[in-house]
């Protein structure tokens, strides 16, 4: 590794669903180990997530996964959970010496998706759209997409009566019909407001 530029890419997954956590993960690509066919996350079919998911967490130098709960969104509303999971993403990554060196030099720094930055001590940047820009926010929107889906996919098994496993807690017509039949859970988001409404 020279004294190129290091960027850690970080994006994340589920900030307009009505249930689960919101997901976040960083991922530092290696130049010499390329990974073809990243893009946004919401622009590939689950199957190429999926395929790609495995490409990044083999073929990266680093990368970590975060979230916050449907009760910590709550708490402190969703862009700062989504701003909290992004710090925890980038502060669970497992650095080798020589990047932990770099990093310390200065040559390590943060790009994230969006127009607002998480509060960390690495060099952040944001960039709008930058999930369709920079190949490691790319890369680090597709774990947070696949992680979040297998979250839901969990919740369906827990609660089948919702159909979490097709529309993955967003606010889906069928989703408004089973919340009115079947009543709020513990990993629904309270303060959306469809989830309010029933809760008064």
């Amino acid at each position: 590794m020279n004294n190129q530029q290091i960027i850690c890419g970080v994006d994340e997954a589920g900030r307009g669903p009505l249930a689960g956590s919101v997901y976040a993960a960083a991922v530092i690509l290696d130049a010499n180990n390329p990974i073809i066919g990243l893009a946004d996350s919401k622009k590939l079919s689950e199957k190429k997530r999926n395929f790609l998911s495995v490409e990044i967490k083999a073929k990266s130098l680093a990368w970590a996964i975060a979230s916050c709960s449907a009760q910590e969104i709550d708490e402190i509303n969703i862009l700062q959970a989504s701003l909290l999971a992004m710090k925890r993403a980038i502060e669970s990554l497992v650095l080798s010496p020589e990047l932990i060196a770099m990093a310390k030099s200065g040559q390590v720094s943060v790009q994230v998706d969006g127009n607002k930055c998480p509060k960390i001590s690495w060099p952040c940047e944001a960039i709008v759209k930058g999930d369709s820009k920079v190949q490691a926010i790319s890369a680090a929107s597709i774990l947070a997409k696949v992680a979040r889906d297998a979250e839901l996919y969990a919740l369906d098994k827990t609660y089948p009566k919702y159909g979490f496993a097709k529309h993955k807690g967003y606010p889906t017509a069928y989703h408004i019909k089973m919340l009115n039949i079947y009543g709020v859970t513990s990993v629904h988001r309270l303060t959306y407001a469809p989830v309010k409404v029933l809760i008064k």
